[in-house]
């Protein structure tokens, strides 16, 4: 009877295992399908709307291409990296939003210092009718 009642607590721990009880998110072939079409698509679009011109005013076109950017890391992170709220117990969406933050401070910082040293140390250079 001690040899069934191992087998059986075995058994047990393999089924709770793939009962997807550890909060991890399990890869599918449907999954990663959905992910690529949706990758597929969201590099398609922005390319064709650069190509085509659909969008005339160069600011709003770069917009909408960040804007599809930032949806392709989304699907990505969820498709790919399988990044949820229950995996780890929220720690690495915690850690996620922490480097995202971090980077988008660091980033705007940069551009913020560079442009303000190009427009106030280099005055002259902005107005190219003057140079023969």
């Amino acid at each position: 009877m001690s040899a069934n009642h191992d087998t059986a607590t075995a058994h047990d721990r393999h089924d709770a295992h793939h009962a997807h009880a550890d909060g991890h998110g399990h890869a599918t072939l449907k999954g990663y399908l959905t992910g690529f079409v949706l990758s597929v698509i969201l590099t398609a679009i922005p390319f064709w709307l650069v190509m085509t011109g659909a969008i005339e005013n160069k600011q709003a076109a770069a917009i909408v291409v960040m804007v599809f950017a930032v949806v392709q890391i989304v699907v990505h992170m969820v498709y790919f990296l399988h990044m949820n709220s229950s995996s780890e117990g929220g720690w690495s969406m915690l850690a996620m939003m922490f480097t995202i933050i971090l980077v988008v401070i660091v980033l705007t910082g940069s551009l913020w210092v560079m442009y303000h040293l190009n427009t106030n140390m280099m005055p002259g250079l902005h107005d190219m009718s003057e140079i023969p």
